[in-house]
C-alpha cells in the first residue's frame, strides 16, 4: 500500500475555468518540489499534454463510459503509486454531467467517487454575488456522497467582489472557500477548432509556467489546501517487464499534424508485442525500416495538409504498403490523411496517400461530437466479428463523396445498446480507417489483434 493525497478539479459548466485552476495547481505544486501524477477525466487530448509540460509526468485519461470502473481504478492506482506525493485529476464538462444526461455515468462525480477523491468546485464569479452561494449549495446537496474540498471563484472582478462572494458563503455552505481569481490574460493559452492548442504547437514556456503557478500561490492558500486533504491509500502491484527480444516495430505518426494518441493505446501495443517506432508524415522522406504495420492517430491534418501533399515520396510509399496488405490503422486526422484528398478551411484541396478513394473537407460547423460504441461486423486486423470497442468521435469535417465509392464497412457505430447510429470503419486491403478515436483499453484483445495482424505481415 502507498498513501497520497489527491484532490479532482471540477465546474459547474464546462468554461468556467478548470483548466486553467488545474494547470496553475499542477505548476504550484511541481514548483514545491512535489511529484504529482496527473489525470484527465474524458476523452480529451490536448489537456493531458499541457498536464505533462508542466509535471514532466505523463498525464493519464480516465473516462467511465469508455472504460471500466476496475480498468479507471487500476490505471489511477498504477500511475500514482510509489513515488507520487499527490494525485490532481482535472474533471470534465460540469460536475455531474454524464454521457446520457440521466445519470452521472461518465460524469466527473462518478470518477471521484470511484477514485474517493475530494473535489474543489471552480465556479465562475463574473456578475455573480449572493447568487453564487445558491449555486455551490445545490451541488453540494445534491449528491451526499460526493466530497467537497473547497470552492474557488474565478474571474473575480475586485477584492469587494471578492468579500461579496465570501459573505455570501457564511453560514449556507459547508465547504470552504479556498480563494478567487482575478481575471489574468497574462496565462491564456491559445484556442481553435478542436480546443486549445496542442503542447506541440504552443509549448508553455518556463515563464508560462511560473506565471501558472502565481497565479494560484497569490489568490489560493496551496499549503493549506494540502494541509486538509486526507491521504488515501493507493494498491500498487509491480510492473511486468517485457520481453523485448521479440517485438515487431510498428510505425507510428507523430508530429504536429499527428498528436491524439491515449498512452494507453501505444502501452498496450507494446504489452501485445509491438515496440512503436514514431515518424513525421510532414518532414520524414520515407517510413522507419523494417516496420510491419503502421498508426496513425488523430490531429491537425487539415492545418498541415500543404506539408502533408508536399511529401509525396511518403505518401507513395504508404499507398504502396497499404496495397502490399501491411496493416494499417487510421483515427479522425489520420483517417482523413489515408484518404484521396483534404479540403482545408480555405477551401484548397490536396492530395493525401488515397489508400481509400474517399474526400474530406473542412466544415464552419462541428460535424460530430460524442462516445461511440464500434462493433465489428466482419473480422479485421482489430479483431474477430462481434468484439466491442469504445470511444470518441469529435470533427469539424466530412467525407463528401461517399455516396460516389464502393467500399467496405466493417464497424456498426452506435451510442450505446440499442442506439445505432450508422456503419463505418472503412477497409481496404488490410488499411482500416474511421472518424473514430477507440481506446484499446475498452477492450485489450483489439491492440493485440493489430499486433498479431503486424506480425503475420511479410511472414
Amino acid at each position: 500500500m502507498n498513501k497520497i493525497k489527491g484532490i479532482v478539479i471540477a465546474a459547474p459548466k464546462s468554461g468556467s475555468g478548470k483548466t486553467t485552476v488545474s494547470l496553475g495547481l499542477l505548476a504550484a505544486l511541481k514548483k514545491r518540489g512535489l511529484a504529482v501524477a496527473p489525470f484527465k477525466v474524458g476523452p480529451d487530448f490536448i489537456d493531458p499534454g499541457h498536464h505533462q509540460r508542466i509535471t514532466d509526468t505523463i498525464s493519464r485519461n480516465l473516462d467511465g463510459w469508455m472504460l471500466s470502473k476496475e480498468y479507471n481504478l487500476e490505471c489511477f492506482n498504477k500511475h500514482a503509486g510509489p513515488g507520487t506525493d499527490i494525485a490532481v485529476v482535472e474533471g470534465v464538462m460540469g460536475v455531474y454531467d454524464g454521457y446520457d444526461g440521466k445519470t452521472d455515468a461518465g460524469s466527473t462525480a462518478q470518477m471521484a467517487k470511484w477514485l474517493r477523491l475530494p473535489v474543489i468546485l471552480v465556479v465562475d464569479a463574473k456578475s455573480l454575488a449572493r447568487s453564487a452561494a445558491a449555486l455551490v449549495q445545490g451541488f453540494e446537496r445534491f449528491d451526499p456522497d460526493l466530497n467537497f474540498a473547497g470552492v474557488i471563484f474565478n474571474n473575480v472582478g475586485s477584492e469587494t467582489h471578492l468579500s461579496y462572494l465570501r459573505e455570501a458563503l457564511e453560514g449556507n455552505v459547508r465547504m470552504p472557500l479556498l480563494g478567487g481569481l482575478p481575471q489574468n490574460s497574462k496565462i491564456t493559452i491559445p484556442e481553435r477548432h478542436l480546443g486549445l492548442v496542442t503542447q506541440d504547437d504552443h509549448v508553455l514556456s518556463e515563464e508560462a509556467v511560473t506565471r501558472l503557478a502565481d497565479h494560484i500561490d497569490d489568490h489560493i492558500d496551496v499549503d493549506a489546501l494540502l494541509s486538509n486533504l486526507p491521504g488515501i491509500e493507493v494498491t500498487t502491484e509491480d510492473t511486468v517487464v517485457k520481453d523485448r527480444g521479440n517485438a515487431i516495430r510498428i510505425g507510428v505518426a507523430r508530429d504536429k499534424a499527428f498528436c491524439f494518441y491515449y498512452k494507453d493505446n501505444l502501452e498496450l501495443l507494446e504489452l501485445f508485442g509491438a515496440e512503436p517506432v514514431y515518424f513525421s508524415p510532414i518532414s520524414d522522406k520515407l517510413l522507419p525500416e523494417n516496420i510491419r504495420g503502421i498508426y496513425f492517430g488523430g490531429g491537425y491534418p487539415e492545418l498541415f495538409s500543404k506539408e502533408l501533399a508536399g511529401n509525396k515520396t511518403l505518401r507513395n510509399q504508404i499507398k504502396d504498403k497499404s496495397n502490399q496488405g501491411m496493416p494499417i490503422y487510421g483515427e479522425c486526422g489520420g483517417f482523413m490523411y489515408l484518404c484521396e484528398d483534404i479540403c482545408d478551411p480555405d477551401k484548397n484541396t490536396y492530395p493525401m496517400t488515397g489508400c481509400f478513394p474517399l474526400k474530406s473537407a473542412m466544415t464552419p460547423k462541428l460535424r460530430s461530437l460524442g462516445y461511440r460504441e464500434v462493433t465489428l461486423t466482419t473480422d479485421s486486423i482489430l479483431g474477430k466479428q462481434g468484439l466491442t470497442v469504445r470511444g470518441h468521435e469529435f470533427h469539424y469535417s466530412e467525407i463528401i463523396n461517399i455516396d460516389d465509392c464502393n467500399i467496405k464497412t466493417v464497424y456498426s457505430v452506435s451510442r450505446g445498446p440499442g442506439k445505432v447510429l450508422k456503419n463505418e470503419g472503412f477497409l481496404s486491403y488490410k488499411t482500416l480507417g474511421s472518424y473514430y478515436h477507440l481506446h484499446f483499453g475498452s477492450r485489450p484483445e483489439a491492440a493485440r489483434s493489430f499486433v498479431e495482424a503486424c506480425k503475420k505481415h511479410n511472414k
